[in-house]
């Protein structure tokens, strides 16, 4: 019992510290707004991770594997968000004045929708969809207890909170939000570029 944890916990890290759109998510709100408002982008995504965790421990392959369209809406409906959410920072990015590193802003996540859009980010990641529809399910057969169950879905939880809040607080240190505001205009652009680019893949892959 105990290997299955610690391997359930290496093979979850190792995933959350591969970046991507939640990584891009988190990191971007902290350097460009708050700590604050990055945190609750993490309380948002670590929401998604438990949904996609429960619905893993309930046979999320094998829906998968019977409802080929509900896998479809899910590719689509995820790829187009994170264009939408490219879309949003190249236009920021476009707006901002690279000459004065205090221009408005690119709006990722207004107060109190931090949550929503880290959720919503989280549930639309290509990643999260191959990795509790494949990977996640080979450790969660029928011979794995309720309990250990229950224990899987609390560790992926705590993990994925920890790992993001650190991203966060990082992200979030003086030091490195003075730089970003010396280059935010081609860090923006850079961040709304990948995010397009996830969405597209997405999209074209299911």
């Amino acid at each position: 019992m105990l290997m299955l944890f610690l391997t359930v916990a290496l093979v979850h890290i190792v995933a959350l510290m591969s970046p991507g759109p939640d990584f891009f998510f988190v990191s971007q709100t902290a350097v460009s707004r708050s700590r604050k408002e990055a945190m609750m982008g993490v309380l948002g995504i670590t929401t998604g991770v438990m949904i996609w965790a429960g619905v893993a421990l309930l046979g999320l392959n094998l829906i998968l594997a019977k409802m080929a369209w509900l896998h479809n809406i899910i590719m689509v409906g995820g790829g187009l968000y994170l264009c939408w959410m490219g879309y949003q920072m190249l236009r920021g990015a476009l707006k901002k004045d690279p000459q004065n590193g205090d221009a408005p802003q690119v709006e990722l996540a207004a107060s109190g929708r931090s949550f929503i859009k880290g959720l919503l980010t989280n549930l639309a990641n290509p990643k999260a969809i191959i990795y509790f529809g494949s990977v996640f399910s080979l450790f969660v057969g029928d011979s794995v207890s309720a309990g250990a169950r229950w224990g899987i879905f609390m560790l992926i939880a705590v993990e994925t909170f920890a790992w993001f809040t650190v991203v966060a607080s990082l992200f979030a240190l003086p030091q490195i939000r003075r730089g970003y505001q010396r280059l935010a205009k081609w860090i923006d652009g850079f961040a709304g570029a990948l995010f397009a680019g996830f969405g597209i893949h997405l999209i074209i892959s299911r």
